[in-house]
Formats: structure tokens, sequence, C-alpha cells
């Protein structure tokens, strides 16, 4: 297994792309608590016998990030979320018990970004990195992906509100954490806030922040450094991972066929368990 430089270090399998592990670095940078990471060997390959053995035996469904502490290892980002802020409460992300409104909101926002919007961002992935539409077919595919991007950024407007963050009174916090790599992707992709917006200046914000101004700066440099995932799609070198939230938007937005050629083709995979051959 992959250790921390020290015992008392938390250690993340990571990847400076993926929003649900950028949000856990946000957070423990928030914390100021020391971490190392790392990419795991062959993650997103869908091939087991590619995949880092440490990494596969810590998560079962094959996904960052996958917080080690000690002979700890936490999967999913929210319940990674929930530990980090438990173990280390202060200063705090999630507002206060006394304030159980706060804390829904913060909590119904994160679900959003964790499902709808990063289901969409990762249509988005499929089409412009691994050249899964081209032509009409990915046109029709964007022009969705931007209705639907308005639709929740005017939903993340209105849960702002004329506030700095989406915190409240409570200040930068949970809510904010899990925006931030979200509401980022859309930058990459062209479809960022309407300028002057609540949502826009946030950004705008926030992006000043230490922990938020790096964990952004890691994520540039990876995707500025990026292979021809296309080409490894086609020659077989990578089956990627359609599940619950991603299916969902591929097939409603119009991909369906790109789904069932994925299945012909053996280059998507679901998650675990695994089902017969």
């Amino acid at each position: 297994m992959a250790t921390s430089s020290s015992k008392d270090q938390l250690f993340l399998w990571d990847h400076p792309v993926s929003s649900y592990a950028q949000k856990i670095r946000i957070a423990l940078r928030e914390k100021d608590i020391p971490f190392t990471a790392q990419v795991p060997r062959g993650l997103g390959s869908g091939f087991p016998n590619a995949t880092d053995e440490s990494f596969a035996s810590s998560n079962p469904r094959i996904e960052v990030p996958v917080l080690v502490d000690g002979d700890l290892q936490i999967f999913d980002s929210t319940i990674i979320l929930e530990y980090i802020e438990d173990k280390f409460p202060e200063p705090a992300l999630l507002p206060p018990r006394t304030d159980p409104t706060a804390r829904a909101k913060a909590r119904m926002i994160e679900d959003v970004c964790d499902t709808q919007y990063e289901g969409l961002n990762w249509g988005l992935g499929e089409i412009n990195w691994f050249k899964r539409a081209e032509g009409e077919a990915a046109e029709k595919l964007k022009a969705q992906a931007k209705h639907q991007t308005k639709q929740l950024q005017a939903w993340l407007n209105e849960r702002l509100g004329g506030e700095d963050y989406f915190g409240g009174v409570h200040g930068f916090g949970w809510a904010d954490v899990c925006v931030a790599p979200i509401l980022n992707r859309s930058l990459t992709y062209g479809l960022g806030p309407e300028q002057g917006s609540p949502l826009a200046k946030w950004l705008e914000r926030i992006s000043q922040r230490p922990s938020v101004q790096k964990t952004f700066e890691e994520y540039e440099t990876a995707t500025k450094n990026t292979p021809g995932y296309g080409d490894l799609l086609k020659k077989g070198m990578l089956k990627r991972e359609y599940r619950d939230h991603r299916l969902e938007w591929m097939v409603k937005s119009g991909g369906i066929d790109i789904v069932v050629e994925g299945l012909k083709n053996k280059n998507i995979r679901f998650s675990w368990p695994d089902p017969l051959e």
C-alpha cells in the first residue's frame, strides 16, 4: 500500500482533473492539513491488471479520491469530506448544528454538483476530449449541455443570492468547496457563468483563495498535458465508466447511440460489482 511521507500525515489517491478529488484537496488546504497525494497507475483504464493494486484494494469502485489515514481507507468524496470535518473540526466548513437550514442548503448544493452537474461536465469531456461524437452529433450534445448548464447555474445563482459565499453569514465553507471545481470545469468548456452575475463574481472571489488557487493551477497543468484520449479509446486502451448520473445525462441528451456503440466496442464500463461476462 502507498503510504504518506509521515505516518501522521494523510495520503490521498488523487487525480488533478477529478472534480471529486479537487474538492477534497481544497478542503484539506482550507484546514491547513498536511497531506501527500498520488495518481494511481492505470487510473481510468478500466483494466484491473493495469491498475495499481494498492489503489484497487482500497476502493472496489476503482475511483478517486480515496483518503488513507493510517489503517483507515475511505472512498466517496462526500464521506471523505465528512470524515475530515469530524476529525479536524476547525476551521469548520459545514455550518454549525445551530443552523440546520444552512447545513441542509450546503448538502443540497453538494448533491446537485456531484450528480447532475458533474454528469453534464463529464459528458462534455467524452465529446471534447474522448471524441465520442463528432460533427452534427457532437454539436447536438453540446447544445444540450449549454442549455442544461444555464439551468444549473441559474439555480446556483439563486442559492448564492446576494452573499459573498454560499455559506452566507458563515463565510466560505462546505458548499463553496463543492461548487468550485465543478464551475471551474464549465470555464474549460466555454460555459462559465454570465459575466457580471453573482456566480461569476463569486468564482473570481474564491479563485484568489490560496486553497482554491493552487487546486485550480493543478487542474490547468493537468489539462494542458493530456495524451490523445480519443486515439487511446479507439485503440482499446481505455474503458470509460458510465455510471448513474453520467449515463443518465448521455441518454437523456440524445447520446444513447454512444452508449450502444461503447458497449459493442467494449470501451465503456459500469461501476462495481462486476457483471458476469
